[in-house]
């Protein structure tokens, strides 16, 4: 087709193209169509395929007309966005037509789409960055913490007797839901044979100090006042009546620390000293990973501050809903049942996702700006690379260079090793365009526990 096409750019990423298709072309496709019908058309007092097209222009002319125009824009659409001159709309959505236009015989036919586009992005302000590094170090208290974990997982569970109370570091089996006013279980809230340890903290709703002191078999109402300062924005200054069924009880048996628990973890450790060199081998591999992780996310922090991206509305509903998604797979359920879920306590799934609407720009334009970077510094891993990398991990981790890569067998993970070996190939670049400083002092355990 011998197209006219005008692209008027418009807010937030968006665009109009307007195209003008030639009479010639609209006569044509009008043309075609009805020759089309007058071979399969069924009209009282005619033989299939015999009927006059005068006959089917005047029943039927206005609705082939729009038939025409349709099967007229779509080409038009096709071959207008199969070239590299004009604005491509996002994978994820479809031009929206502002109206059908009329289709009048002899005439142009002239249409207008708008759609949202790739927002423009250049990176070229990196003055003034200073990015600071928390100065952590690994030392024995963080090797013994970590030994403790070992004795808790080759621990013995026994249970304890019917009539203790539960007690801190016990590991209790409860039910819970969450009541009403009215003291009726809210729906989507009831939750059984949840596992824990009392002390850690791992359960939605902070039930340790609670059930400490409870019975097997002993159920209790609680109310619980949550500060508005909660981490959990699901949470935060809320009043929540719960109640839970303290269902079993038990207590971990542990372990001495010596060379018999060594072997037993792995018998590549001969003696407690092996276990502790590993331990320390693998902290201090996790700490240099969390620092990279801190550098590399303060750097491009301070870089979508300096460098503004228009986002298109699209693209960040379909991020929020992505992360609706999510979060239900996380909850073991659907994303119409954990809308369900909040709503029992008092929180629509549009409350939930404008809370996380500004992180979710964040991300957006922080990956924008990444992967403009590696593509404007066309950063590439050799098969050489790779091979170091996995000689490198397999020194850290202390395990053969082959068992990397059997892990690493699979060519998405594969991938995924590669697109990660780009971006802190990317980062240590731009790490010398900004201004590196050491930042406070933390113990490991603020570090992760802070960065998490």
């Amino acid at each position: 087709m011998n197209l006219t096409k005008d692209i008027k750019e418009l807010e937030d990423s968006a665009v109009e193209l307007t195209i003008t298709i030639p009479k010639k072309e609209v006569s044509n496709g009008y043309q075609e169509l009805l020759a089309k019908y007058a071979k399969s058309a069924q009209i009282p007092g005619f033989r299939k395929g015999h009927v006059p097209a005068s006959i089917l222009e005047r029943k039927f002319g206005e609705s082939i007309k729009i038939e025409a125009a349709a099967d007229l824009i779509e080409k038009a659409l096709d071959e207008t966005f199969k070239k590299d001159d004009i604005k491509q709309p996002l994978p994820y959505m479809q031009p929206q037509l502002d109206k059908m236009p009329d289709v009048v015989i002899g005439k142009d036919l002239k249409f207008t789409v708008k759609y949202d586009v790739m927002p423009e992005v250049s990176v070229k302000e990196f003055s003034g960055i200073t990015v600071a590094v928390p100065q952590v170090s690994v030392g024995d208290a963080e090797i013994q913490e970590e030994l403790k974990a070992v004795q808790e997982r080759n621990a013995m569970v026994i249970d304890r007797k019917d009539d203790d109370a539960a007690e801190k570091d016990n590991i209790a089996t409860i039910d819970y839901c969450e009541l009403g006013e009215d003291g009726s279980v809210l729906e989507g809230s009831k939750r059984e044979d949840f596992v824990f340890t009392l002390g850690s903290g791992q359960n939605i709703y902070e039930l340790d100090d609670d059930i400490i002191g409870m019975k097997k078999g002993e159920t209790k109402d609680v109310t619980k006042k949550y500060k508005k300062t909660h981490p959990n924005s699901e949470l935060a200054g809320t009043t929540k009546k719960i109640r839970v069924t303290l269902k079993a009880l038990k207590v971990r048996n542990l372990p001495e620390l010596d060379d018999e628990l060594a072997q037993d973890v792995n018998e590549k450790f001969k003696t407690l000293d092996d276990l502790k060199a590993d331990i320390k081998r693998n902290l201090e591999s996790a700490l240099e990973n969390k620092l990279k992780e801190i550098k590399s996310n303060s750097l491009v922090e301070q870089l979508v501050e300096k460098n503004p991206i228009t986002l298109p509305k699209t693209m960040v509903q379909v991020e929020l809903e992505s992360r609706w998604r999510m979060m239900a797979q996380q909850f073991q359920t659907t994303p119409e049942q954990l809308e369900k879920l909040f709503g029992s306590s008092g929180k629509t799934k549009a409350d939930i996702i404008k809370e996380w609407e500004p992180d979710a720009v964040k991300a957006l334009k922080a990956r924008l700006i990444v992967d403009n970077l590696l593509k404007e510094n066309n950063v590439t891993i050799t098969p050489e690379e790779v091979e170091a990398e996995y000689k490198s991990m397999a020194e850290k981790a202390g395990i053969t260079v082959e068992e990397v890569k059997k892990h690493y067998e699979d060519p998405r993970s594969k991938e995924y090793l590669i697109d990660d070996m780009k971006e802190q190939k990317l980062y240590a670049s731009l790490f010398e365009k900004v201004k590196i400083t050491k930042g406070e002092k933390k113990s490991f355990s603020d570090l992760f526990k802070n960065q998490a």
